[in-house]
């Protein structure tokens, strides 16, 4: 497993996953992001684990994928694909759309459809991509300091690739958020769903673990047929055919940037973002 992601089970029944990548605000590349799928599956296929906790090292749970990694057709080559779509190294929107299948929308499916109860223990910002690491948890404890932004919109994007906003927000929040490019705090998160518990920063770990090992307490079956059953609930209101759609138009905005501004992403925003690095 990469020094990106660490792993941690000396706690019973419980599996500490920890991002990393502190010097780039944990910024979601190739590699961690494989090191991430690789933790969730050694957690998952460990009997003896109950709960899985994911965290972050650092100011800053995410700041989101990284937009520095320009190299990302050479470094998806040496990679095992853990979906079925491929031809990473092919030119235009093929190749383009078959590594955000593959790392982004494809993770973030699998995640969260891993039967464990799994825990986001989030800080500080959450930027964009940075949502797509806690939205597939089932449970989220957030900082009083933490702040969820999806950004994409001003990027020139209809938003993250995996769209589960509607059922994070409601219908109007979700669209404020998205038209602004706007921010969330934890208060804010708590009060509408988002976010289970908000709790002191200094407090954030000791808090998640107990929440964490009464949740391991349960029996192990019981807790993935309830899972199953509250995720089933959701797919019925339609949010898998709703993830499918927003994920090819996001395809569509990003060809439409190529041809427009010679990237994927608005030159204006990265060059705004660059300014802030």
């Amino acid at each position: 497993m990469s020094d990106l992601v660490r792993y941690d089970d000396s706690t019973p029944r419980i599996a500490r996953i920890v991002l990393n990548r502190p010097d780039t605000r944990n910024a979601q590349n190739t590699e961690l992001l494989y090191a991430l799928n690789d933790a969730f599956d050694r957690a998952a296929r460990d009997d003896g684990i109950h709960v899985i906790v994911l965290a972050a090292e650092g100011p800053h749970f995410s700041s989101g994928h990284d937009l520095r990694e320009h190299d990302w057709r050479a470094n998806m080559g040496p990679r095992t694909p853990v979906g079925t779509w491929a031809g990473f190294g092919s030119q235009g929107a093929e190749g383009l759309m078959a590594r955000e299948e593959e790392i982004y929308a494809g993770f973030s499916e699998r995640w969260r459809n891993i039967p464990k109860p799994t825990i986001a223990e989030v800080h500080g910002k959450v930027i964009a991509g940075g949502l797509m690491l806690v939205w597939p948890c089932d449970l989220i404890v957030a900082s009083e300091d933490a702040e969820f932004v999806d950004n994409v919109v001003a990027m020139g994007a209809n938003a993250v690739e995996f769209f589960n906003h509607p059922w994070e927000f409601g219908i109007r929040k979700a669209k404020e958020l998205l038209f602004t490019a706007g921010t969330l705090t934890a208060a804010d998160a708590e009060r509408i769903g988002m976010v289970n518990r908000v709790v002191p920063r200094a407090e954030l770990t000791e808090h998640t673990m107990r929440l964490a090992a009464t949740i391991a307490a349960m029996p192990l079956f019981a807790l993935k047929l309830a899972k199953r059953s509250v995720n089933a609930a959701q797919d019925a209101q339609g949010r898998a055919t709703a993830q499918q759609t927003a994920f090819a138009l996001h395809q569509l905005a990003h060809s439409h940037n190529v041809q427009v501004h010679g990237d994927i992403v608005d030159p204006d925003f990265l060059a705004r973002f660059a300014r802030r690095a």
